[in-house]
């Protein structure tokens, strides 16, 4: 793939030559207009591997839009342009760990695979660790249908990194349920084990909290999945911590659209 570096910009095809943009990318970029048909991808004896690739790639796709439709109301002021595709690739770690179906077929066993999702920041050019510095401790419900977020007492002038301008910040807790997906040779797709519980989330968010003064008591922010679920060894619960920073005008309280981290620190 070429990269323009001159004046001239223009989109479309020329001389066999094919330009175009990527999200998240600075410049414009080209490559040569060709390749398979769809049909021979489809059918063709020599693209068998291609298509079973491609077929635990929707099925990584499919997993990872689940957690981002359970976390759609926080993720959008949280997430760098690359994070779909960065969630996809973890997924892809997962499926490639499943030695009980053939290629192409590969379950995706969350449940089983879960380190790989620990750690996982929504955006990768703002960690939550380089934001928020205090110390904190989470836990869970046996039942794991509830997560609580402990900070102790602490200063944010010294422990806070907050973008400029703003004067206040929340914490958050945020828990999302996700099934383990499987292969459906009926349907030709993958789906969730138990699509009842998949996406099912809860978004928690402590008080808004000063910058300019120290925090006296310790803050606890829990999150509780809706309807008391019973979670059988399919489905697991991603449990995120995340920090949010607001500009106070009056009485209103204005949600800064950068310097807002979260990640993915336990799965229960």
């Amino acid at each position: 793939m070429a990269k323009q570096t001159g004046l001239t910009r223009y989109t479309g095809t020329m001389g066999g030559v094919r330009h175009f943009k990527i999200k998240g990318l600075q410049g414009d970029f080209a490559g040569m207009v060709g390749g398979p048909s769809g049909e021979q991808i489809a059918s063709a004896p020599e693209f068998e591997r291609t298509r079973e690739n491609m077929n635990e790639f929707g099925g990584c796709a499919s997993a990872g839009k689940s957690l981002r439709v359970a976390l759609a109301a926080i993720i959008k002021q949280m997430s760098d342009p690359q994070m779909t595709g960065r969630l996809t690739a973890v997924m892809k770690k997962i499926n490639l760990e499943d030695q009980s179906e053939s290629r192409g077929y590969r379950a995706i066993l969350i449940s089983q695979q879960s380190q790989y999702l620990k750690g996982f920041a929504f955006d990768r050019n703002v960690s939550f660790e380089g934001i928020f510095a205090a110390p904190f401790t989470l836990s869970g419900t046996p039942e794991r249908d509830s997560g609580t977020l402990t900070v102790p007492a602490f200063n944010p002038q010294n422990l806070v990194n907050a973008p400029a301008g703003a004067t206040h910040f929340r914490l958050i807790q945020a828990l999302a349920c996700m099934s383990d997906f499987a292969y459906n040779q009926t349907t030709g797709t993958y789906e969730p084990i138990n699509e009842e519980l998949n996406e099912l989330s809860h978004i928690a968010y402590s008080d808004y909290l000063e910058l300019g003064s120290a925090i006296s008591a310790a803050v606890t922010v829990t999150a509780t999945l809706p309807g008391s679920p019973t979670l059988s060894a399919n489905e697991s619960v991603i449990q995120c911590v995340g920090i949010e920073f607001f500009q106070q005008v009056g009485s209103n309280f204005y949600l800064f659209n950068s310097g807002n981290a979260l990640k993915i620190a336990e799965v229960l």
